[in-house]
């Protein structure tokens, strides 16, 4: 049992180092992008003015041949990295959750180790459907960023639960609102790349020299990037939808109350209004493009609030971040 929860720091610890490579991988790849745009750019123009048009390359022969598709290895090697980052956290969840002998998901730290391990798990996933790499230093930063802060902040020994907790609920409830938290922070950062990709568009349609980091074109348009956060707006708002209910359930049972206007569940309603909000506003037609982008940033910020600052420094009867 010592060993466990020896073993489970350092198993996360040696996550974090290789999510941090992976970012640099991605960070290359970026870079990379922006290269193969700006070569891109100008083979165009050359071969505009030498043919008057058109993007293929003709031989002396007379055959054509098509411009070769660009290969993006640094993506490739970020995603085998985040892959094997993810295994170690993965492993770290484990022995955590071995040691504790429960779910390892009752406290602040327990909750920032699955929850990001959630966001990867579901940004791999869709990997598999969907190519995403572009967003691959987005995740690995975040997630850095998040597992940083919570390893040295907020770790704290193995302990019991608290009587509240020990309910089939922290089973459902925790896990629930972590994948929802997932799959927002995933429509987060395609919100913002909608933000930098739409203001690339239209210093375009301008005709300005500077419209942004040139890796913008390789990825899709602005109303691509919003429909795809929109679709997983959509699926985070029912799971958090039934963690706000499950929420309820377990208080009745916990408390017997369904609401008592807790922080913790006042914010959590917060975010759910945000969120609804956000769709209504997707839905409608004058609330399209940067305004709904926006939205969907800001509730996730709220999402971020009532899982830090909430957590750490609002008392009541949530307050089950494990810090003294």
């Amino acid at each position: 049992m010592f060993e466990l929860t020896v073993i489970s720091p350092v198993l996360l610890w040696t996550a974090i180092a290789i999510y941090a490579a992976s970012f640099v991988a991605f960070a290359f790849d970026l870079a990379r992008r922006s290269q193969v745009s700006a070569d891109a750019k100008t083979v165009r123009e050359r071969e505009l003015v030498a043919a008057g048009g058109g993007s293929a390359t003709v031989t002396p022969s007379g055959d054509v041949v098509e411009p070769a598709k660009p290969r993006f290895v640094m993506a490739r090697i970020g995603t085998s990295l985040m892959v094997l980052a993810w295994l170690f956290h993965l492993g770290a969840v484990l022995t955590r959750g071995i040691a504790a002998g429960r779910v390892p998901w009752a406290n602040l730290y327990e909750f920032a180790m699955i929850g990001t391990l959630l966001i990867v798990a579901v940004f791999l996933a869709v990997l598999t459907r969907l190519e995403l790499r572009y967003l691959g230093t987005f995740i690995t930063g975040l997630v850095v960023v998040l597992l940083g802060l919570s390893s040295t902040n907020f770790f704290v020994e193995v302990t019991p639960l608290m009587d509240p907790l020990k309910s089939i609920w922290l089973v459902i409830h925790v896990f629930v609102a972590s994948l929802g938290t997932a799959l927002f922070a995933l429509a987060f950062a395609l919100s913002v790349l909608q933000l930098m990709q739409a203001r690339r568009e239209r210093l375009t349609r301008e005709g300005s020299a500077k419209t942004g980091p040139g890796f913008l074109r390789t990825v899709p348009d602005a109303e691509r990037l919003e429909s795809l956060a929109y679709r997983f707006t959509i699926i985070g708002f029912i799971l958090w939808t039934f963690t706000l209910i499950a929420g309820a359930i377990w208080a009745q049972d916990a408390w017997g109350r369904y609401w008592g206007f807790d922080v913790k569940e006042t914010w959590t309603f917060v975010i759910w209004v945000l969120y609804a909000g956000y769709i209504h506003a997707r839905a409608t037609r004058g609330w399209r493009g940067s305004p709904s982008a926006w939205l969907s940033i800001t509730g996730f910020a709220a999402v971020m609030f009532n899982f830090t600052v909430v957590n750490v420094f609002f008392k009541g009867l949530h307050a089950y971040s494990g810090l003294s």
